[in-house]
């Protein structure tokens, strides 16, 4: 049972087809196909089409795969959107990944930076929208912050004069609805690795008429309108790792789409964070404020963050078949456990996860 922040397991049903993509006798696995083959076409456009259906994508956006990352993208934005370093872009600060993003734009744009930092470094909080810069080429947030637990569950909706929106939706893009137009989305982008797929390709939703303002330094790519114009075959698409998304796509669509996946999210993390609340301390997360609690991300700790009692915690973990709840990241392991709960973590193993933690807190208690 992983439960690891990225990359993760995908859905079982998923992992399945995926297994029989390479024993196929109907054609070659895409891993070997050319990308400029009819059967690769097929694919790529059976992907679109599926994502397009499942997240209600309106027919006013481009679906692109480009590569890169979250980390190619904090650059793609504002070497796209902004014509050069003196154009003012709004980011909202409310967390880790946010907080890096600012620091790749600011070699391409002038970010206008919205923070709730805490002195401590710390994020517990979304910062107002309300003095954005209305000048901004853009405003920039992502909805889930993976490493700090706090995740904005409707994107905002801050008039027609607003700038456009462009959104880091890495790790909750399809877990719940997204309304397009309402929310003024210019851009956004999702690296597959935690809900639609493999890593190795990042999918990008870019509305057409942003396209072709890039920047002359822009590499292709990174540039929209070269991949677009390329009908995103511009240079080796990450075959395998597209058809992976439609495979994921499908079953979100079989499984009731969208809104489902955001129910069971609702129903996963709420058994978590209530164990957690109700343990009278002996687990704690850092977000009090239940209304921006991460749906994806629950970040907690043991006693305290004691050190012993953590470690046993994560060997009895292990021992049960639990992993992915200490992970090393750009910036160490973090204060905080996570257990991430993606589309492919099932309401079955989320229980088992709160079953372990609710025996390993009695254990304890028992022997104080």
């Amino acid at each position: 049972m992983n439960f690891s922040p990225g990359p993760t397991s995908l859905p079982a049903e998923v992992e399945t087809r995926i297994k029989q993509l390479f024993h196929s006798e109907e054609r070659m696995c895409s891993m070997y196909l050319s990308h400029r083959s009819p059967e690769f076409a097929d694919i790529l456009t059976d992907a679109q089409r599926l994502t397009r259906e499942v997240m209600c994508i309106p027919d006013e956006y481009e679906i692109l795969f480009m590569h890169g990352g979250g980390h190619g993208q904090f650059a793609a934005v504002p070497l796209n959107l902004c014509s050069g370093k003196e154009d003012k872009a709004t980011y909202i600060v409310n967390g880790t990944w946010s907080k890096r993003a600012v620091e790749e734009a600011s070699k391409y744009c002038s970010p206008v930076i919205i923070s709730s930092e805490n002195d401590d470094g710390s994020f517990t909080s979304n910062p107002s929208f309300d003095n954005f810069d209305k000048e901004s080429k853009f405003i920039y947030l992502c909805s889930n912050e993976t490493v700090n637990g706090i995740e904005m569950h409707q994107l905002p909706k801050l008039g027609p004069d607003s700038p456009i929106l462009v959104v880091d939706g890495s790790s909750d893009f399809s877990t719940k609805p997204i309304d397009w137009v309402g929310s003024n989305v210019g851009i956004l982008y999702a690296c597959a690795s935690k809900n639609i797929g493999h890593p190795g390709v990042t999918m990008v939703v870019v509305r057409k008429d942003l396209v072709g303002n890039q920047q002359p330094i822009c590499p292709g790519i990174l540039c929209y309108k070269t991949n677009i114009e390329g009908g995103n075959l511009w240079n080796t698409i990450a075959t395998f790792n597209v058809e992976v998304v439609g495979i994921v796509m499908k079953w979100i669509l079989e499984q009731g789409g969208v809104d489902t996946m955001e129910k069971r999210s609702i129903v996963k993390s709420a058994m978590l964070y209530n164990l957690i609340d109700h343990s009278n301390g002996f687990y704690s997360t850092p977000i009090s404020d239940v209304s921006i609690r991460s749906r994806m991300n629950v970040p907690f700790d043991v006693c305290g963050g004691d050190e012993e009692m953590t470690k046993d915690f994560l060997i009895q973990a292990w021992e049960r078949g639990i992993v992915g709840l200490r992970t090393l990241t750009p910036f160490g392991v973090g204060k905080y456990l996570r257990a991430s709960l993606y589309n492919g973590v099932s309401v079955e193993n989320t229980q088992k996860l709160v079953r372990f933690m609710l025996e390993f807190m009695r254990q304890k208690q028992m022997n104080r």
